[in-house]
């Protein structure tokens, strides 16, 4: 069995990786300050489906064969790189439309579910998450792992990104009123739509072997 040491110290590097600002941060922080609470707990939620899918990928090996496939590799990776993109251009244009300020109210702003399918996508189809887990992951696994040993190391990346992303969120969200000023919204969806396209335009020029 993985040691409580090997754990922590697996812990801490998920969590830095996950504290880094990317493409997965951006989408929270804009859902949570342009719809609120909920949606940014839902795109959270999202990103952690995404990384959960990634981490039962590595333990099954579907993770590897990703990240060996060039021809894989290269698919997912321009796929992933469009959809941020894409992402990234929906907030460009809220940057440059002239409007009230976001309506606050309950309910206003993206809905749960699309919130919640954003975040999975900006995650699972950015195949350097697959280059990560398989690269990182199995150093924190015994020689022999057994499958309590692959389900626990695999649940960590999922609880701490879960924590994180969920805190950032509500931390945003609390914050919406203030966010929700015209010019200061309109900032915002001009820096997160900027950095999505830049990870996207990164991400497609990049190879398996870049950081």
């Amino acid at each position: 069995m993985a040691s409580w040491s090997q754990l922590l110290t697996f812990a801490g590097v998920v969590l830095v990786g996950a504290m880094s600002p990317g493409p997965d941060f951006a989408v929270v922080l804009r859902h949570a300050a342009t719809s609120g609470r909920r949606a940014g707990t839902a795109t959270a939620l999202g990103i952690t489906a995404g990384v959960a899918v990634w981490s039962l990928g590595t333990a099954i090996g579907v993770a590897a064969l990703l990240a060996a496939s060039a021809v894989a590799f290269t698919v997912v990776k321009l796929v992933g790189a469009a959809y941020l993109g894409f992402l990234g251009v929906k907030a460009l244009l809220a940057a440059c439309r002239a409007g009230p300020p976001v309506e606050v109210a309950a309910g206003a702003g993206t809905s749960v579910p699309r919130a919640f399918r954003e975040g999975l996508l900006c995650n699972v189809l950015n195949p350097k998450c697959a280059v990560f887990f398989v690269a990182l992951l199995p150093q924190f696994l015994p020689a022999d792992p057994t499958p309590a040993d692959t389900a626990l190391v695999s649940a960590v990346p999922v609880v701490l990104t879960a924590l994180w992303f969920v805190v950032v969120a509500n931390v945003v969200g609390a914050l919406r009123r203030l966010l929700a000023a015209r010019r200061v919204r309109q900032a915002l969806d001009a820096a997160t739509g900027t950095l999505l396209i830049a990870v996207g335009l990164r991400l497609a020029v990049q190879g398996r072997s870049a950081a």
